[in-house]
C-alpha cells in the first residue's frame, strides 16, 4: 500500500458532505493516524458542487496531493470534478438507486461499488444517515477498524442522544457489512492504526484557542465566512477562562466594541473577513490613534466586495499595509500553517499591548478550514508567555504625571510607548479621544505637538524593528537556482 492515503466525498451543498468528511478525519485521527484535509464548498444553502478531501498517513502530512484512492460520490458530477486525481485500481462507492447515478459511468480501470446507500440508512432509522453507510463502506475498503469511526459518531452525535448515535453506528456497520457480503475485487488499501494521540484542528480553530491561550478576556465579532468559526470556537470555551463573545449588529458595532473592552484593560479581539476590514477601518484609525491594544483578525477570501465568500485568496494586503486615512502605525502577522495560527495570535496579543496598537493576524480561507492533526505539545501552554506592556500601577503611576500630578497617557517618549493605566487606577485618571491630542490626551491644533505625537506613534514600529525577530523563514536548500519569496499560506 502507498505510504499515504487519499479519500473525498463529494456531492450538492446540503446534502451534509463537510459534516461526513469531518467524522472520518476525527475516525482517522483517533486510530493514531496523521490527517490533512481541503474543502471545496459552494456560497448557497443548497446545490453547487462541495467536495471534502482527506489526506493520511502514519508519518505526519502537511499538504493534499492530486491523487485520490476512495471517493465517495453522491452526484455524477462529483466524479467527474475528480476525474483527474483518480487513477487506475481508484474505488469509486456510489448509489446505483439514486435517480441521479443511475446511469453512471465507472471510468476504465477503476472500481465501481454499487452501495444502496439510501436504502441501506433507512433500514438503520433513516435516509439522512445515507453518508454513515457510505463512510461504512469506506472501513471495509480500506480494512479500516470501524470501532474508531464509532468513536467519531460517539462525539459528534453525542449530545443529541444515545438513541441517534445507536442508529449512526448502525447505519455504518450496514455499509461495511454490504460491502464484505458482495463480492468484491481485492483491494491494495490497508490502513494501520497506531497508540498516536492527536489534536484534530482548523485554523479559525487555532486562532480562537491562540486568543485563550494568550489571556483574551473579550471577543465580539458578527458571522462572515470564513471567519465564523472562530467566534463559534470561543463560544463556550472562553468563558471557562473568564471571557465572554458578544456577537454584534454588524462589522463596525464589533471593532467599537472590542475597543471599548481594550480601553477598559481587557485583551479583545474581533474577527472578519474583506468587507469587514473594510467596514472597520474607520475604527482602526481610532485604535491607533487613542494608542489602544486591539487584535484584529482577518480570514481572507476571494474580492473585492462580495465577491466569492468560499473562495480563497489572499488579496487583503494592500488594505491591511494601507487603510486608513492619515499616518497609522500597525503590525500584520501572516502565520503560514496551522500550528502557526495559534502563535500568531499569542503573539498579536504581545505586540499590541507592547506598543499600543493594532495588530492585523492575516490568515486566509485555506488556512481557516483545512484540518490537520498535531501532537498536543504542539501547543505547550509552559511555552506561552504574556507580555503587557507598560502598564503602570498606583505606585508607579506618579513617574508619568506632570507637575499638576495629571497622568500622561500619551507621553512623549523615545521608544514611542507612552505608559498605560487601567481605568480606576489611583492617579492614572486620563482622557482618550480620535481627535489629534496633547501629553494628557486633550485636543490639540498646536501644530508642534501634532509633528510630536504622529512621530512618536510613527517610532512604536522603528523600535520594534530593533527589538522583535522579523526574519524571514527559509525552506528548501540554501544553493537552489530559484528563489521563491511568498507570505502567509
Amino acid at each position: 500500500m502507498p505510504a499515504d492515503f487519499n479519500w473525498a466525498i463529494g456531492g450538492e451543498a446540503g446534502d451534509g458532505i463537510n459534516s461526513t468528511g469531518k467524522i472520518f478525519a476525527q475516525a482517522l485521527s483517533r486510530a493514531g493516524r496523521h490527517v490533512f484535509t481541503s474543502k471545496d464548498f459552494a456560497s448557497r444553502i443548497r446545490g453547487g458542487y462541495t467536495a471534502y478531501k482527506v489526506r493520511t498517513a502514519v508519518d505526519p502530512v502537511q499538504s493534499v496531493v492530486d491523487r485520490l484512492d476512495v471517493l465517495i460520490a453522491l452526484t455524477p458530477r462529483t466524479i467527474d470534478e475528480n476525474l483527474n486525481e483518480l487513477h487506475e485500481g481508484s474505488v469509486i462507492i456510489y448509489d446505483g438507486e439514486r435517480t441521479t447515478m443511475e446511469d453512471v459511468e465507472i471510468p476504465e480501470g477503476m472500481v465501481g461499488l454499487d452501495v444502496p446507500l439510501k436504502r441501506l440508512a433507512e433500514d438503520a432509522g433513516g435516509a439522512i444517515m445515507r453518508n454513515v453507510v457510505a463512510l461504512g463502506a469506506a472501513c471495509a475498503v480500506t480494512d479500516f477498524p470501524i470501532e474508531n469511526l464509532d468513536s467519531a459518531l460517539e462525539k459528534r452525535f453525542g449530545s443529541k442522544g444515545k438513541a441517534l448515535v445507536e442508529n449512526n453506528k448502525q447505519a455504518a456497520r450496514s455499509g461495511q457489512d454490504y460491502v464484505v457480503n458482495e463480492e468484491t475485487p481485492e483491494l491494495p488499501y490497508s490502513l494501520e492504526t497506531t497508540d498516536a494521540d492527536y489534536v484534530l484542528l482548523n485554523g479559525d480553530e487555532a486562532i480562537g484557542m491562540g486568543a485563550i491561550a494568550a489571556g483574551c478576556k473579550f471577543y465580539a465579532g458578527y458571522p462572515i465566512t470564513p471567519a465564523t468559526n472562530v467566534m463559534e470556537y470561543l463560544t463556550g470555551r472562553i468563558e471557562q477562562f473568564g471571557g465572554h463573545v458578544l456577537q454584534a449588529e454588524d462589522e463596525l458595532s464589533a471593532i467599537n466594541i472590542a475597543l471599548g473592552a481594550a480601553q477598559a484593560g481587557a485583551r479583545a479581539m474581533t474577527a472578519t473577513s474583506g468587507p469587514g476590514i473594510d467596514l472597520m477601518t474607520e475604527t482602526f484609525g481610532l485604535v491607533a490613534t487613542s494608542e489602544t491594544p486591539l487584535v484584529i483578525v482577518d480570514v481572507m477570501r476571494s474580492g473585492p466586495s462580495t465577491g466569492m465568500p468560499t473562495k480563497q485568496e489572499q488579496g487583503d494586503l494592500n488594505m491591511l499595509l494601507y487603510g486608513g486615512h492619515g499616518e497609522i502605525p500597525r503590525f500584520i502577522l501572516g502565520p503560514t500553517t496551522i500550528a502557526e495560527c495559534f502563535w500568531k495570535t499569542v503573539e498579536a496579543f504581545n505586540l499590541a499591548e507592547q506598543y499600543q496598537t493594532p495588530v492585523y493576524v492575516a490568515a486566509d480561507l485555506s488556512l481557516a478550514v483545512t484540518e490537520q492533526t498535531f501532537t498536543p505539545d504542539t501547543f505547550d501552554m509552559d511555552d506561552v508567555e504574556i507580555n503587557r506592556g507598560r502598564v503602570v500601577d498606583e505606585q508607579a503611576v506618579d513617574r508619568w504625571q506632570n507637575e499638576k500630578g495629571q497622568f500622561q497617557p500619551h507621553a512623549l517618549t523615545e521608544d514611542g510607548v507612552s505608559p498605560r493605566a487601567f481605568p480606576g487606577t489611583s492617579g492614572g485618571a486620563h482622557m482618550s479621544t480620535g481627535l489629534e491630542h496633547d501629553e494628557l490626551g486633550r485636543r490639540t491644533e498646536d501644530t508642534e505637538m501634532r509633528v510630536r505625537q504622529v512621530d512618536k506613534r510613527n517610532q512604536k514600529v522603528e523600535t520594534a524593528r530593533t527589538e522583535e525577530d522579523w526574519s524571514p523563514r527559509e525552506f528548501g536548500e540554501k544553493a537552489a537556482d530559484t528563489l521563491i519569496l511568498s507570505w502567509g499560506s
